[in-house]
């Protein structure tokens, strides 16, 4: 690993600590094969897979609550 991009383990424990204190987390499984699936069209829509779900589960919940509306 190149020496410029090593972590320090203080640095590392405070983005752990951030994440902590701004994010929930949610783990979700699919099916083996669709990994590759979601971030290959993540990547070709220029979004890491994270804002690929994240964009996705907000889309769905605006589009839902319009449609009960």
């Amino acid at each position: 690993m190149p020496e410029e991009s090593k972590i320090s383990k203080a640095q590392q424990k405070a983005v752990n600590k951030y994440v902590k204190n701004n994010y929930d987390r949610i783990n979700v499984t699919f099916p083996k094969g669709q990994k590759a699936v979601i971030k290959s069209h993540a990547d070709s829509r220029g979004e890491s897979v994270n804002a690929f779900i994240s964009r996705a589960v907000t889309e769905t919940m605006q589009r839902d609550k319009s449609e009960s509306a």
